[in-house]
């Protein structure tokens, strides 16, 4: 038997025939009107020859599995996104593989070989860089993509899952803005994500819309975990006019804030108040209680799996951008500014 009969017929292998891309091929399958007529009329008479079958799109995939992937798995936020994506999937009959690539070429590269392997139904990335051949090959896979807080303006054509995080860091900073202080210290998140910039951006606002003066001197970088709060912390604290609250734009940070006010022998609120961001479980149960912006990490990584089951499917979202709603959650470690 020719090599060319036994050759596994796939929209890859049309494509290749065709001398077009793998999408453009999915758009003449799925009857899109976006494709010139004489390409149309070529691939589809490739399709007829090789003798293709087109499913409808209930069935076009059969993995059983959505892939999961994250930066890096050290975050206690990575479990709230976890358990949202993983109660979807098990509702739909569906498993959940959860991977970690480090931001490294060979991780990446390592993960995208053992999804080839393994099929998937789709792909959610979590603050995740896609680099441009990885969604390259992605498209070819025909592989629907969900970014949830992208690293960036995400260049593929991929639905977006966020929370509303400039208006979570104006809320915060109002509400201390409200109880007397002028002074507030702020501890960003990583420059390059987009929900860091939103968070110091709402910040700003806030200050301005009161008339106090942005101050460079009272912000500190960060990364969103306990260690650059407790150094960002301890910067200010020590700054000869110091701070008389830190918002820190994430809640691990702020933790890391508690641990720097407790060696210089302060107190929260007394000597100073202390905001977080996220609304991780156990911050309700530290001493003080942590006031904090709430943002649905859960209900994120749930619309993030159904997103992409029905991606899957064939179906159309209605919007590429979805930011759901934050808000700030009050407890006991903010006070009137003394």
């Amino acid at each position: 038997m020719a090599a060319r009969e036994t050759r596994k017929v796939t929209i890859s292998v049309i494509a290749d025939l065709a001398g077009v891309s793998v999408p453009t091929v999915s758009r003449v399958i799925n009857g899109r009107s976006d494709v010139a007529p004489q390409t149309r009329q070529r691939v589809e008479e490739l399709l007829s020859r090789h003798g293709y079958r087109r499913r409808p799109p209930s069935m076009r995939a059969s993995s059983g599995l959505v892939d999961l992937v994250f930066n890096d798995l050290d975050s206690p936020w990575a479990v709230e996104i976890i358990r949202g994506v993983e109660d979807v999937a098990h509702g739909a009959g569906v498993g959940t593989v959860v991977s970690a690539i480090h931001r490294q070429n060979t991780s990446a590269e390592q993960w995208l070989d053992g999804m080839r392997r393994r099929g998937t139904e789709g792909v959610i990335f979590v603050t995740s860089m896609v680099e441009a051949p990885l969604q390259a090959e992605l498209r070819r896979l025909d592989v629907p993509v969900v970014i949830v807080d992208a690293d960036g303006l995400p260049a593929q054509e991929a639905p977006t899952i966020g929370a509303a995080n400039w208006a979570g860091g104006l809320r915060a900073t109002e509400y201390l803005i409200g109880l007397g202080h002028r002074r507030i210290g702020f501890i960003a998140g990583p420059p390059q994500l987009m929900c860091s910039r939103a968070r110091m951006d709402g910040y700003r606002a806030a200050l301005e819309a009161a008339g106090i003066a942005f101050d460079e001197a009272l912000v500190c970088p960060g990364d969103f975990y306990h260690e650059a709060g407790f150094v960002g912390g301890g910067r200010l604290l020590g700054l000869a006019d110091p701070p008389t609250a830190i918002f820190a734009s994430s809640d691990q940070m702020a933790l890391g804030v508690y641990e720097a006010v407790r060696r210089r022998g302060l107190r929260i609120p007394d000597d100073i108040s202390v905001v977080g961001f996220d609304d991780l479980p156990e911050v309700r149960w530290c001493s003080p209680p942590l006031t904090t912006v709430r943002q649905p990490l859960s209900e994120m990584g749930m619309l993030a799996a159904r997103t992409v089951l029905r991606l899957a499917k064939g179906e159309k979202v209605e919007s590429p951008r979805v930011e759901l709603a934050t808000e700030l959650v009050i407890r006991d470690s903010a006070a009137p500014a003394a």
